[in-house]
């Protein structure tokens, strides 16, 4: 992955996907949109257009794992839907462990302030920024398979 791009974050969902964008150095990143889905086509535009807008350089994606580190039934979907990604935008995804990443947001968010129904609107992204920090505090180290 180059890095004068940025990196995008990707707290998937079946229904809703949460973005977060670091910035060229990567070093922060900023919770970025909640897209809802639709189908493939849409979607591919959405995800293609939003490399371009915003000079993405590849895409780390959030692994659904159990505490234990095992994988969950959602993972092999979150691992189908990051190759479509790779695929669609011809850009690298990395998958990255998410365990407590959705809790932590909540978390923030419920003490924050935030009232329930906007804790909900918020949280997919916070999520996906959680993430994203967490792969460029960790270096932004290399695909792992063994996620």
């Amino acid at each position: 992955m180059s890095s004068t791009t940025c990196l995008a974050g990707i707290d998937f969902g079946t229904k809703r996907i949460g973005v977060a964008l670091s910035d060229a150095g990567r070093t922060v990143a900023v919770p970025l949109a909640l897209y809802q889905r639709h189908n493939r086509a849409q979607d591919a535009d959405y995800f293609r257009q939003l490399a371009v807008e915003h000079r993405i350089g590849g895409w780390v994606v959030g692994l659904p794992l159990h505490l234990s580190g095992d994988e969950m039934k959602i993972t092999q979907v979150v691992r189908d839907f990051g190759h479509w990604l790779a695929e669609v935008t011809q850009l690298p995804v990395v998958f990255w462990d998410e365990r407590l990443t959705s809790a932590q947001a909540e978390r923030l968010l419920a003490e924050a302030g935030i009232k329930a129904k906007q804790r909900q609107e918020k949280l997919d992204k916070l999520a996906a920024q959680i993430l994203l920090q967490s792969y460029l505090d960790a270096g932004c180290p290399p695909a792992d398979d063994s996620l």
